[in-house]
């Protein structure tokens, strides 16, 4: 057979807002101050120290950080939060002989003042434009407060919602998480890295940290060159091709060698091949942790394995600046590497405009200004709103109606700004959250409310109280899930079932027979076998934000109709996991009408909620699947269909492309995402949607890592889920 092989080695021009003379005018200024840096300057440089407090690890407090700031010996600091903080070491980063300042970092993972919805809650509105708003005011409001650099986003792919910071990134799809990928580094870093309303972005972890074995945090990762390439790298590729400016390196070892020190993650991958021109920073103290995974012998051995392998910016860890300067006189480290390094980080500095006003970040009145301003709540809102999946609907009990008055509101995380705000939202103003309770209540409605189970055990301690609320209401809400430290990092799990207490909560609830509306509050997929059998009405309402309240209220009385789609497969057992749609048919499929096949003897291999699954308060109907010629170059054929609102009322719908290699020189999954259009319909409108099919829709990777598209039979597949679709067959000729 025939391949079409596509080298993946291959050079892009990264996008850059600088002109050619700026460019020159850039290397002569960097130049000339390197040739002016001491071997301590310029080791300074690659030095990030922590500000007290927010620690993710050890706190890195041995140095005096002042004075080292004083003497050119910190390059950047994070966990420094607010203009006066910063204003503070970035005067004494200018007491310093050469007067360079620091880069300012911090984890804003889903706002920094405004709390906006988790990552994941985000990218289940399949929404791109909303996704990026969301990052642009994110970065609004960063930079206001002094910030000129955020860890985010996280593009790391997950199959395994055991692991904790699922909640941080796009899911479980490669195609998809590369698009949002795309969208939050657009967001974050605008077109000029100099415009005080932009950050520079972090693409992390990279690489492969979303796939620890058993799902445990900071854990090995192991997998092949070609599931690697096919799975896991493409949303880290698709940031760096948009311009992210800079890079974190992940925990985990990676083909049996810690990421932090991976020459060919760093050097061979991101640099040569995709000509990544930024810098990369360690995660937190990973650096002197190459010695537990005993790759390193000491300290001085770690710094020198990480800086010739890429590792540009220590974070907290002081092998650097403790071990650089004697290796560097060694010749164990050449100093044209070190040079590289610092180069690297001072063209950032340049590009974020620290060297014409190192105060240009540093505004207390336009801090004031923008930080909880009304359009930033409401984008906090409307982002909120699109990221609310309606998983069970049953005789329509939703969306309530004007006559609906009376509210049994059951659930202490109803009433909890700290866990609507959800994890990673240290800097989220939580008492500004706007909790479901206070919603209602403003909504003028008449909220009966009860605790009904103890959030600090979960057991079922108040139903009698919840039971005579629900008898006194029109409808019941009940508030499930998890509390915000329950997902995250260094919160992985072994059992991400809903609590036994909080389910038979539920199940109690609906015999008084009142509608019961369970809303599965959560940062991860999570299990809930007895919640989805007795209540009328599942929404999984994340963990939303600031505006978290205001946003289920429009979603639940239909002032907003739910359109969003999971991201990730919500397993029924957690037995089943990892579980992902994109699964392989192996030699003996789940399908075969035999005993000896792909399957469990004690439970169903379907999930409780596939991937691309979201229900709407209307209906859509798909017909007129076609094929179409190509109209452009490189376009080998467009996939067409018809999609028609139904129902009663207009809505959203995710229009979905998924594409099967019938025959391949690998084995490929039974179907990969390869695009979707969401589209807003009326009632009775109908609308065409057409996808057009290049080689990013056929091709895969080998083993090898090259990039192939072979000649054969693909089956197209279009519908509202990964497990509702339509299908036609195509032929690529050779």
């Amino acid at each position: 057979m025939k391949k079409i092989i596509i080298l993946m080695v291959c050079l892009w021009g990264l996008g850059n807002t600088f002109t050619s003379a700026q460019t020159t005018e850039k290397e002569k200024f960097i130049s000339s101050l390197m040739k002016q840096m001491t071997l301590d300057e310029k080791i300074g440089q690659l030095a990030q120290c922590t500000y007290r407090g927010n620690f993710t690890g050890p706190d890195g407090g041995n140095i005096p950080k002042e004075e080292y700031v004083r003497q050119g010996r910190i390059g950047s600091m994070l966990n420094v939060i607010g203009v006066k903080d910063i204003r503070c070491y970035q005067e004494l980063a200018l007491q310093s002989r050469l007067r360079i300042p620091l880069i300012f970092g911090l984890d804003v993972i889903h706002g920094y003042r405004t709390g906006f919805p988790l990552p994941l809650a985000e990218a289940a509105s399949f929404d791109l434009a909303m996704i990026e708003e969301a990052a642009r005011y994110n970065a609004l409001e960063s930079a206001a407060d002094g910030l000129n650099w955020v860890f985010a986003p996280m593009v790391d792919i997950s199959w395994d919602a055991r692991w904790g910071r699922v909640m941080e990134g796009a899911g479980e799809d490669p195609y998809y998480g590369s698009r949002v990928a795309e969208a939050r580094v657009r967001g974050l870093q605008g077109d000029d890295l100099a415009d005080t309303t932009t950050v520079m972005a972090c693409m992390k972890h990279f690489a492969g940290y979303g796939a620890p074995i058993a799902g445990k945090e900071y854990n090995s990762v192991d997998m092949s060159m070609g599931h690697f390439a096919n799975f896991y790298m493409p949303p880290y590729k698709a940031a760096i091709k948009v311009g992210a400016a800079t890079v974190m390196s992940a925990f985990n070892d990676f083909n049996n060698i810690p990421c932090t020190a991976n020459d060919f993650l760093l050097n061979r991958l991101l640099r040569e091949q995709w000509g990544f021109k930024g810098f990369v920073v360690s995660d937190y103290n990973s650096v002197e942790e190459l010695v537990n995974h005993r790759y390193a012998a000491d300290k001085k051995d770690a710094a020198a394995k990480a800086l010739n392998a890429g590792l540009d910016m220590e974070m907290v860890s002081t092998c650097y600046l403790t071990y650089l300067k004697e290796l560097v006189q060694e010749g164990k480290v050449k100093e044209s590497v070190l040079d590289d390094a610092v180069r690297r980080i001072l063209e950032k500095k340049y590009e974020l405009g620290l060297f014409e006003d190192p105060f240009r970040y540093c505004n207390p009145e336009r801090a004031a200004r923008i930080l909880n301003a009304p359009e930033v709540r409401n984008a906090s809102l409307r982002m909120a709103e699109r990221s609310v999946v309606l998983l069970e609907n049953r005789e329509s009990v939703l969306p309530l109606t004007a006559q609906t008055r009376k509210i049994a509101l059951i659930g202490g995380l109803s009433k909890s700004q700290y866990d609507m705000a959800g994890a990673w939202a240290a800097t989220t103003d939580r008492n500004k959250v706007v909790t479901l309770y206070d919603a209602l209540v403003r909504k003028g409605l008449e909220v009966s409310y009860a605790e009904g189970y103890d959030m600090k055990s979960n057991q079922l301690t108040g139903l009698q109280e919840a039971l005579q609320a629900a008898e006194a209401s029109d409808v019941i809400v009940v508030a499930v899930g998890e509390r915000f430290g329950q997902s995250g990092e260094k919160a992985s799990k072994v059992n991400i079932a809903i609590p036994e207490g909080q389910q038979k909560l539920v199940s109690e609830l609906a015999k008084t027979g009142k509608p019961v509306i369970a809303l599965v509050m959560c940062g991860r997929p999570v299990i809930f076998n007895e919640i989805r059998e007795h209540a009328d009405a599942v929404l999984c309402t994340w963990w939303l934000g600031s505006e978290a309240g205001n946003a289920i209220c429009n979603v639940l009385w239909g002032e907003y109709n739910p359109s969003a789609k999971l991201p990730m497969t919500f397993p029924a057992h957690v037995g089943q996991i990892p579980i992902y749609y994109q699964n392989k048919s192996t030699g003996r499929p789940t399908a075969l009408k035999q005993t000896y096949k792909a399957s469990y003897i004690d439970a169903s291999t379907e999930p409780a909620y596939p991937f691309g699954y979201g229900l709407s308060y209307t209906d859509f109907g798909y017909s007129d699947l076609k094929l179409l010629p190509g109209k452009a170059a490189g376009v080998h054929t467009e996939v067409s269909v018809k999609v028609t609102n139904t129902g009663k009322c207009a809505g959203e719908e995710v229009v979905q492309l998924y594409v099967q290699d019938k025959v391949a020189s690998v084995t490929r999954p039974i179907k990969e995402l390869k695009g979707f259009r969401k589209i807003h319909l009326n009632v009775g409108e109908s609308k065409t949607v057409a996808f057009q099919i290049t080689d990013d829709a056929l091709g895969f990777y080998d083993n090898e890592m090259n990039y192939m598209v072979e000649p054969g039979d693909f089956v197209f597949m279009v519908g509202g889920s990964s497990d509702d679709v339509q299908q036609i067959t195509y032929n690529l000729k050779e």
